[in-house]
């Protein structure tokens, strides 16, 4: 009853071919070949270059200082909410020892 019962493997359908012999090949060592012209000129890139002009460079740094003035403002906005969230909740909690005291020394 508590024995597992394993499923048995089902037989292939078709045509079953035999697994491929892969025969082992031999390495033969080539002589190491030298270029003919070792300064050769280097082929001309197709890619564009990026030229940096002044307004450019005036544009990037204006918008690198966007982005890390509005991430900080982010940031410090987070760490204001969580200041005024722990500071609410310690006010809570003064406030539910003093009641609970209170009630504590009525009885």
């Amino acid at each position: 009853m508590f024995r597992p019962k394993l499923p048995t493997m089902p037989q292939p359908t078709g045509i079953v071919t035999p697994p491929a012999v892969i025969e082992p090949t031999t390495i033969t060592p080539g002589t190491p070949t030298t270029p003919t012209t070792p300064f050769a000129p280097a082929p001309a890139s197709t890619r564009p270059t990026i030229q940096l002009t002044p307004g450019t460079a005036l544009a990037l740094v204006g918008g690198g200082t966007a982005v890390v003035l509005v991430v900080g403002a982010v940031l410090v906005s987070m760490l204001l909410a969580v200041a005024i969230t722990g500071a609410s909740v310690a006010v809570c909690a003064v406030v539910l020892r003093s009641l609970l005291a209170s009630d504590n020394r009525r009885r």
